[in-house]
């Protein structure tokens, strides 16, 4: 079985989520759901890793991140020999090769200021 890390933007990215549901829908108990109903999912990542599919496979940048869908959610999340790493959990309609991949250009490469 494999450990499960949570980055502190992936953390930040659940606080953000079950707010935005509290105050834009004002209903706190379907934004404590859809929060449960996210760490229920990416708990099951220690015991199947695996369970996700393999981003690269979608998008057109090399990567080693993994995704799993969760409702109109999308918890990004690599996979070692120990852990799995939750890095971020993203509405599903939001650009999230844009916010993943930042300092990237389409290739995969880093680019660099000059």
């Amino acid at each position: 079985m494999h450990l499960l890390r949570i980055n502190p933007t992936a953390k930040q990215d659940l606080f953000d989520i079950k707010e935005y549901i509290t105050d834009e829908f004002d209903n706190p108990s379907a934004a404590i759901n859809v929060v449960s109903k996210i760490v229920n999912s990416y708990e099951k990542l220690k015991e199947f890793p695996m369970l996700g599919g393999d981003l690269a496979s979608k998008i057109n940048i090399v990567t080693d991140y993994r995704y799993l869908i969760t409702g109109n959610y999308i918890i990004f999340y690599k996979v070692d020999e120990v852990y799995v790493s939750i890095y971020r959990i993203l509405y599903a309609k939001r650009d999230y090769t844009k916010i993943l991949f930042v300092n990237k250009n389409i290739e995969g490469n880093e680019e660099h200021d000059e």
